[in-house]
């Protein structure tokens, strides 16, 4: 595996899928790792696969995926089809839980992980236009947004409270610092 699992993280609302398809669009060597969730595929948002829980379990009876975890109510999957990426020297961004770093940092070579942050009003702000969630539930969200990654893990912070086409420019100056 010579290619690279670049991991992004950080809480809900902060843009990560926006971040993560603007850095796609810059870098063709770079592709976006497609997470299976229990939840509708027309739920709306990022672009998924939706998959009811039956299906899920299958999938991980059949090691479907590199990687799974439980979060927010809801399970996800990054599909073992990522390999063939990585082993096509291609860097594979991945939208992933801070539950699974480890593992990840344990299973693949050249991991990396971005970890984007916002000031709570952006965040606040991003999690109502979305419309995914009521006030409860943006509260609940919101109080679990400040965290930190342990020390042992290759961790690039970069704030998305501004403009994307910065965010994206310190992300991609960050994981590829010779080519941005």
């Amino acid at each position: 595996m010579t290619g690279r699992l670049i991991a992004v993280v950080g809480p809900s609302g902060v843009g990560k899928d926006s971040v993560m398809r603007a850095m796609v669009d810059t870098m063709p060597n770079m592709v976006l790792a497609r997470r299976v969730i229990t939840r509708p595929s027309d739920a709306g948002g990022e672009d998924f696969d939706g998959v009811t829980d039956a299906v899920f379990d299958q999938m991980l009876r059949e090691e479907a995926f590199v990687l799974s975890w439980p979060a927010h109510g809801l399970r996800y999957g990054i599909p073992r089809a990522v390999l063939r990426d990585l082993d096509a020297s291609r860097d594979v961004l991945a939208n992933l839980s801070r539950k699974v770093l480890q593992e990840a940092a344990a299973r693949f070579p050249h991991f990396t992980i971005i970890l984007l942050s916002a000031s709570p009003d952006v965040l606040a702000a991003r999690l109502r236009a979305r419309g995914r969630e009521d006030e409860a539930e943006i509260a609940r969200r919101l109080a679990q947004a400040a965290y930190t990654l342990p020390d042992d893990l290759p961790v690039h912070q970069i704030d998305n409270s501004g403009a994307l086409d910065d965010t994206v420019t310190a992300a991609l100056r960050a994981v590829q610092p010779a080519r941005a």
